[in-house]
């Protein structure tokens, strides 16, 4: 197992307060998650899962308060301007949804090529490692079919490998699992711990489903805006 009890802090959040107007959606979210730790976030509906994985993952702004803190790989992100937010999401983090968001013109290698293109990585660089990853997740007879050639679950893997392609230090992954049959969610989630075991990415996932959240390193539970345990 690649975590271990000297992991530095890769994420650490203090007093993480979120409104849509009126509306509380986050009420002084505290956490800090290690490098290599797999960590589920389970709550009902409307507890503030999503809001918090969007915060964590820079696509969302929390809402300025005294004593905020958001510091990701030892980055303070509060204080980047847009630009440079944009170049250290795209480096650093990457992200797995629940629906895989494929760009359907492309093949499978062409969507994950993507993130790295983005990055200003060589063609030449950016292909070789999109065909290892995609190797390395069963589907190089894949490569070069469409999104609506694939099964839900390949797609879902085209998505882990766009995901990985940068080589990110953290994936965030909002119901990976939720729109897969039982068997590919499983997969998918035997996956996720392989990949943290081989390569050491920090994970924090999202989910509804038990199995997943269970099998985490650490279950943290929404209620009402905050953490409860």
């Amino acid at each position: 197992m690649f975590l271990c009890e000297n992991s530095f802090k890769m994420i650490q959040a203090k007093n993480l307060h979120k409104y849509y107007d009126q509306l509380h959606v986050l009420k002084g979210v505290d956490l800090h998650i290690k490098q290599g730790e797999i960590v589920s976030i389970v709550g009902a509906s409307g507890a503030g899962k999503t809001t918090l994985l969007q915060i964590l993952g820079t696509l969302d702004q929390p809402t300025a308060e005294n004593g905020i803190e958001l510091r990701i790989n030892n980055e303070d992100i509060l204080n980047m301007n847009d630009k440079t937010l944009s170049k250290f999401r795209n480096l650093n983090l990457g992200f797995i949804f629940q629906f895989h968001q494929l760009l359907p013109e492309f093949t499978a290698l062409e969507n994950v090529c993507i993130p790295a293109f983005i990055a200003n990585k060589s063609k030449q660089e950016t292909e070789t490692e999109a065909k290892k990853l995609l190797a390395y997740l069963g589907l190089s007879h894949r490569i070069n079919h469409k999104p609506n050639e694939l099964s839900g679950g390949e797609q879902q893997r085209v998505a882990v490998a766009r995901a990985l392609i940068n080589k990110p230090a953290i994936i965030f992954a909002d119901e990976p699992s939720g729109n897969l049959d039982t068997a590919s969610a499983e997969n998918l989630h035997q996956l996720f711990f392989k990949l943290r075991d081989e390569l050491g990415q920090t994970f924090v996932i999202v989910t509804h489903n038990e199995e997943l959240a269970n099998m985490a390193d650490r279950k943290l539970v929404m209620v009402d805006g905050q953490i409860s345990n």
